[in-house]
């Protein structure tokens, strides 16, 4: 926690005792169902709260934006950038049921309003939203054609709409054929070796 709070210091009470919360929560589901890998459960705050919240560095959310979690799994980067952003509306959605039923009982316990879950594969989805966000669910031309057609025409924020894409590693191959994709190196916001690699990819997308 007291990471979360290193880089995030002007958190409301409420925020602090929302963030806190996560860590027991996610202990107990993760004993019953495989939430978060075992070996990272007990770096939480690190390798999922903070990794998720990368993408506030990159943006800070408008009020009434609204943001798709592609592939949500337990509930990253969506649970802590709807705790950091509590005027922002979240919809997350995964393949596997029992991961979205694990979200729903956390944002229950922390009183988190501004999300809602659905169990789907993203291309059924039919609703448009400011941005989309991941955790490296697959390669970003594969995901680009799963979420077509899935981004509002109105503008409210400093970036285009668009995809906010968390991945690590030499991505030199898969996003040269975008001209207009961004890379954000978490190293220049988090100082952790963990976030070497790690990038926000940024993809403004049309309105189609």
């Amino acid at each position: 926690m007291e990471l979360i709070l290193k880089y995030f210091p002007h958190l409301s009470d409420s925020q602090i005792q929302q963030f806190e919360a996560l860590e027991a929560l996610y202990k107990d589901w993760n004993s019953k169902i495989n939430v978060v890998s075992r070996k990272d459960i007990d770096e939480l705050y690190l390798k999922h709260v903070l990794h998720s919240l990368g993408i506030a560095k990159v943006i800070e959310f408008k009020d009434k934006t609204s943001i798709l979690d592609v592939g949500t799994g337990g509930g990253f980067p969506g649970v802590p950038l709807a705790i950091l952003f509590p005027n922002c509306q979240f919809h997350l959605v995964d393949s596997i049921n029992k991961k979205l039923k694990v979200i729903d009982a956390i944002a229950e316990a922390i009183e988190l309003k501004n999300i809602r879950t659905t169990h789907s594969r993203v291309e059924a989805i039919d609703e448009t939203y400011d941005f989309i966000v991941s955790r490296a669910v697959t390669a970003m031309p594969e995901f680009t054609k799963w979420v077509k057609g899935k981004i509002a025409k109105k503008q409210k924020n400093s970036l285009k709409n668009g995809i906010l894409y968390l991945k690590g590693g030499d991505l030199t191959d898969e996003l040269k054929q975008y001209t207009n994709v961004k890379a954000y190196l978490l190293s220049d916001y988090f100082e952790e070796d963990f976030f070497k690699t790690k990038k926000v990819i940024y993809l403004p997308l049309k309105f189609k």
